[in-house]
This record gives structure tokens, C-alpha cells and sequence, in this order.
């Protein structure tokens, strides 16, 4: 393939060199240098930087500070640079090379989070119920099924290459689908996550088997996109991103395998979730809301009376579900959640002298985290964007780089100082922007 060496420092493809070049150009363009410098330094970075590929063309990659490969993280590291992959084929043979690495560890345990590169034997917590030596860490996200699924079929989309989709790869997604159903009914699954610590959070309820829940028609996660465990088992915005999933697995099983039972199962499944999402997760948005008494989603649910109104900045969000399940959300109830989170009445919803955003109870109470800004601008409005892309520059506390969080009215304090999730957004809502402005 070519794109980077396997060993020593990583050296672009010249043609993905100057298709970044150009990208950063356009971007100068319209934000000014500083901006432009940023999202330069940081689409190489996480080209040369994170990503290393294997004796067996697979591309493994690391969230940046950890040496770890999260399926949704590896992900979202490449977004920005999808628009380009008709116009620059190395770049395509990439996100190839990470679809196939993202399949291959599917395959080895759907239930896995995030993997080591090879058999290391190195985790999160080396006490865990789960001593897979492939396996960071075993928390079963429901948006670590959805994302390498999502990511196969918009490679197959924008380019029409059907190599990343063998045998295996029908495989997966034939698990994808069974793993969702299964799911759907928790009580009879083998799954269980103990983890003995402080923190609740790290660890699930009932021996691992999380708190309990009622049948919805939903797929139950174990945790969020943020890696905390869930208060109530049905996250409403995974479940929507993965109807969105099931719908891209139906068009590739038709097209592509011509497997009609697969994608009868995987459409009829998406509709599963979705009504089931309709008939649990939408509640009145509560009072002190600029949206209270409208319908909007709720964050959890459990099928039992619980209900958690709430937003996380982490993606799959409810702010996000445009960007992650824009063919399977109800737009009107979408627009009072949105109004729901971008207010106080969300408890995860910072202001500080400097900023306000959505933060996460993952990291320390108050801190606004960049993901969530640029979502806020890519789900917004022109004028949204170039506000927001502005913000989380001029929060970057002076490094360069974009953070996992930071503390609203001091951007200097700041959480991880190399997250390659975020680096990779500022970056998708900097190129929106030059969209915008047709540079």
C-alpha cells in the first residue's frame, strides 16, 4: 500500500501530503493562519502519528495518548478525511487498511471495546473479569458495533471498492445484526463486566450484569460512548446510531452479498429499535428547559419507569444524531432535544467566563469538552460554526492542540494533551466551515 512505513517515523503518501495541504489551504482561507496551522499540524499528526500498519496491511491505531485501538475512536480519528477519498486513492487505501484491522477485532470478541496491537497481554485494569490478551478492555458499546460498520460502508459508497468486503466482513456483520438482537433481552446474555473499584461508574451492577431493565424492543449497552457504565440500559443515542448501522449492513448484504435473510433481518431490526426508541425514549423535556413539555429523547432508558434526560459529549450523543443516525431520527423531536441540551436544564451543560458547552461526567465536573463544540457547530447553523471553530481555538491553552476537555473559564486546565478524537473534529467542523464559505 505505501501510505506509511510500519516502523520508525511515518511518512506520508505524497498525494495524501497534498491533498492535506491543500485541505489546510482552504482553511487558511477562511479562518485565518492560526486556525489554518492547527488543522494542518493536526490532520498529519494523526496520520503519522497514530497510525501504524501491520505485516498483513491491516492499520492499527491509537486514541494518541494511549496505545490502545477503540473501534469508535479509530473511527471518528478519520472523519475529515473521508471527503477526500475519491480524489486521493492512497487515503482510501487507509481507511481501508483500519476497516479491515476494525473487522478483524470484531470478529475476535464483538463485545470488546478496545484492542491491543496483537496478543501483548496489556489492559486497562489488569484485574478485569476479561484476560484476553488481544483486549485493552471489554465494555461492551453498543456504538463499537455501529462505527466500523458505518465506516465499511461509506469507504464502499465514495469509492465503489468492495475488497474490504469478504467473507469475512459478511461474517461480522451477521454477528453485528445477531449481537443486537440478543441484546434486545439481557437477561438471558452471557455478557457480564466486574471490575473491582471506587469508582461506579468502571464497573456494572448484579455481578456484572448491569441494573435491570424491561423489555423495549431497544439493544442494551453496558456503557456509553464516554466508557462509563450506563444508569439505564438502553442509551437512546446508540440505539438510534445503530438502526443507522442496520441500514447500511442491509444495503451492503443486498448489493454486495446479495444475502436477502441478512438484510430482511438487519432493516426489520432497525425499525426495532427505532419504534422502540419512539414508544421508551421520547419523554416531555422538563420544565426550566427551552423546550419543556415538547417531546425529546431521552439519554437512558430502562424499560422500568427509569428515565435520564441528559446529554454527554461523547458521540453518539443526542446532539449529534444528525451526523450519526440522520435517516432514522424524528427531525421536530430532535430540535427540542437540541434545545434541551444547549441549556442549563442539562446537567451536563458548563459555563464558564470563557465558554460554555457540554461536558461528561467522565472527566471533572464543569469541563467543556471541544467534541462536543464542534458537534454543536456541525449541527448547527453557518454562523454557528465559524463561532465555535473560533472557541475551541482560542481555548486550546495555549498548546495547539485540542484537548479532551478543559475548564471554561481557565482553557489551561486541561484534560489529556494529545486526544486525537478531538484534534480529528475541530478538524471535520474546519473544513464545514470552508464548505460553508465555498473556499
Amino acid at each position: 500500500m505505501g501510505t506509511l512505513s510500519t516502523t520508525g517515523p511515518h511518512r506520508l503518501d505524497p498525494a495524501i501530503d497534498a491533498t492535506l495541504h491543500a485541505a489546510a489551504g482552504r482553511v487558511r482561507a477562511v479562518a485565518g493562519e492560526r486556525v489554518g496551522a492547527m488543522v494542518a499540524a493536526a490532520l498529519r499528526r494523526t496520520l503519522t502519528d497514530t497510525v501504524t500498519i501491520g505485516a498483513d496491511g491491516s492499520a492499527f491505531v491509537i486514541t494518541g495518548d494511549i496505545p490502545a485501538m477503540w473501534l469508535r475512536d479509530s473511527t471518528t480519528q478519520l472523519t475529515p478525511y473521508l471527503r477526500f477519498l475519491r480524489e486521493c486513492p492512497p487515503l482510501a487505501d487507509l481507511v481501508a487498511a483500519v476497516v479491515r484491522r476494525q473487522l478483524a477485532c470484531l470478529d475476535h470478541d464483538p463485545y470488546a471495546n478496545a484492542f491491543n496491537d496483537g496478543p501483548t497481554g496489556a489492559h486497562y485494569d489488569p484485574e478485569d473479569v476479561c484476560d484476553d490478551p488481544h483486549v485493552w478492555e471489554q465494555k461492551y458499546e453498543v456504538d463499537s458495533l455501529a462505527y466500523p460498520v458505518t465506516l465499511a460502508h461509506r469507504l464502499w459508497r465514495e469509492t465503489g471498492r468492495t475488497d474490504v468486503l469478504d467473507d469475512r466482513t459478511h461474517r461480522v456483520l451477521r454477528t453485528v445484526v445477531d449481537q443486537l438482537r440478543a441484546e434486545q433481552r439481557h437477561e438471558s446474555s452471557p455478557y457480564r463486566f466486574s471490575r473491582e473499584t471506587d469508582i461506579p461508574t468502571e464497573t456494572l451492577a448484579r455481578d456484572g450484569r448491569g441494573t435491570p431493565v424491561g423489555f423495549t424492543g431497544m439493544t442494551w449497552s453496558a456503557f456509553r460512548p464516554s466508557d462509563d457504565a450506563c444508569t439505564y440500559g438502553y442509551n437512546v443515542p446508540a440505539n438510534l446510531f445503530a438502526a443507522q448501522a442496520l441500514r447500511a449492513v442491509a444495503e451492503i448484504a443486498d448489493e454486495v452479498y446479495r444475502d436477502p435473510a441478512l438484510a430482511d433481518d438487519a432493516r426489520g431490526l432497525s425499525c426495532e429499535l427505532v419504534d422502540g426508541v419512539t414508544a421508551h425514549g421520547v419523554v416531555p423535556a422538563p420544565a426550566g428547559s427551552p423546550a419543556a413539555g415538547r417531546p425529546m429523547y431521552a439519554y437512558e432508558v430502562d424499560g422500568l419507569g427509569g428515565v435520564l434526560c441528559m446529554d454527554d459529549a461523547n458521540t453518539p450523543s443526542l446532539l449529534s444524531l444528525p451526523l450519526t443516525a440522520p435517516d432514522v431520527l424524528d427531525d421536530e423531536v430532535w430540535r427540542a432535544t437540541r434545545d434541551f441540551v444547549l441549556s442549563p436544564a442539562n446537567p451536563y451543560w458548563f459555563t464558564g467566563t470563557v465558554a460554555a458547552g457540554v461536558g461528561s461526567p467522565h472527566t471533572k465536573p464543569g469541563h467543556v469538552w471541544p467534541i462536543a463544540l464542534a458537534v454543536e457547530g456541525l449541527t448547527g447553523t453557518p454562523e454557528d460554526r465559524v463561532r465555535l471553530l473560533r472557541l475551541i481555538a482560542d481555548t486550546d491553552g495555549g498548546t495547539g492542540r485540542v484537548h479532551e476537555s478543559f475548564d471554561p473559564s481557565d482553557p489551561t486546565a486541561f484534560s489529556r494533551p494529545w486526544f486525537s478524537w478531538a484534534d480529528s473534529m475541530f478538524c471535520e467542523l474546519a473544513l464545514a466551515v470552508a464548505d460553508d464559505a465555498g473556499a
